[in-house]
């Protein structure tokens, strides 16, 4: 009997909801697993009569914990052609994403009708995405297919059930392009066959990659007098040279404790919406007029009227891919409050500046809204 050996490049990976079917295409990195809990019960006695003290140990398996699965897709942006076999829509130039389902997933119920989600506005300008679904206890479910050696002679495909969004990170590496790392959990993990893609539009095009390069940042304060940035407009203009924007559901998965059998997991339960992340740009000082500059905004945090704000505002946007360049996204997040900069001393002396996307009021759901532009 001959061997055979899987390999990851060899590995697809589909998403399906209901009778759609998108295939995505993903980096090296993925993984899936799926562990199992148990019980250990031991003896410990003293000795008998006889001098025979009894060591044993039984271990039951209890239940099968959360399945969780992690994998890279690049941010890729695009206008359907609205035409032919697995098309993104039926209307020529409206926007999409070869990613989108997976945010459809992390923001609301991923109920999708008429080529679109709940939650997603798009035409033929952009596509913006918001979360106003996500105040929901469960979110919107999939099945995740990973097809191993997926068109080679002995392929082996596992089905992640009941699969979540749990969190998406963006990095910023200066020399990459626009990445976003997801996780999440699922019930189950089975063998099974692989399903067919009904929307595969764009998925090797090669003009709707982002350089992260492009990147450009936008940050306007609320208070322009405790924060008066450019000229008292509260605008400050800040090169990257890195970071990162992680937003997170905080998922739990429920799991019933019947005795006399391995239970497996039967629901989530959603936590805290978080939304935060990091940027890195250069100490800069300008010696004609310092207002607005990477100096101007350490020190203005710092100052004494800002330390008696224990809560700031500034609207925030990371526009990935540019300005005003295709293909780009935009991620806005209106009342972002900033904790104070830290110094990083490398050859090029660079400040660190945390950030968390914070609703408008405790129960809004706010705090970010993406906007996608495809190639044209």
């Amino acid at each position: 009997m001959a061997d055979v050996l899987y390999f990851s490049r060899d590995t697809k990976v589909y998403i399906e909801i209901g009778s759609d079917v998108w295939e995505l295409p993903v980096l090296d990195g993925f993984s899936f697993s799926q562990s199992t809990n148990s019980t250990e019960v031991t003896l410990q006695e003293m000795e008998s009569s006889g001098g025979v003290s009894r060591r044993g140990r039984r271990l039951f398996n209890d239940s099968l914990a959360p399945a969780e699965w992690s994998f890279s897709t690049y941010v890729r942006p695009f206008k359907t052609a609205g035409t032919g076999s697995g098309a993104a829509n039926d209307t020529a130039g409206e926007h999409h994403a070869v990613e989108e389902v997976l945010w459809a997933l992390m923001a609301g119920d991923a109920a999708y009708a008429s080529y679109d989600f709940t939650g997603f506005t798009r035409d033929t300008t952009d596509l913006n995405i918001d979360f106003d679904s996500s105040n929901k206890s469960t979110l919107g479910t999939c099945n995740i297919y990973f097809a191993l050696d997926a068109d080679g002679a002995n392929p082996t495909v596992y089905k992640l059930t009941g699969a979540v969004v749990n969190e998406a990170s963006l990095d910023f590496d200066i020399d990459g392009l626009a990445t976003v790392n997801w996780s999440g959990f699922a019930a189950t993990v089975t063998e099974s066959a692989a399903p067919t893609a009904t929307v595969t539009e764009d998925i090797t095009a090669t003009d709707n990659f982002i350089r992260n390069r492009l990147t450009q940042l936008t940050i306007t304060a609320g208070d322009t007098t405790t924060f008066p940035g450019e000229s008292s407009n509260g605008v400050y203009t800040l090169t990257l040279t890195g970071g990162n924007i992680t937003i997170s559901n905080n998922i739990t998965f429920i799991t019933p404790e019947e005795l006399g059998i391995v239970n497996v997991p039967v629901g989530h339960v959603t936590g805290t919406r978080s939304v935060s992340g990091n940027f890195t740009c250069y100490l800069n000082l300008d010696t004609v007029s310092n207002l607005g500059t990477s100096t101007d905004f350490y020190a203005d945090l710092t100052s004494s009227a800002a330390r008696e704000k224990i809560v700031n505002s500034f609207a925030t946007t990371f526009k990935i891919g540019g300005a005003s360049g295709t293909p780009r996204l935009e991620v806005s997040m209106p009342t972002a409050h900033f904790e104070i900069p830290s110094h990083s001393i490398d050859d090029v002396i660079a400040v660190e500046t945390n950030f968390h996307g914070l609703p408008s009021t405790i129960g809004e759901t706010d705090e970010v809204a993406l906007t996608y532009v495809g190639a044209a």
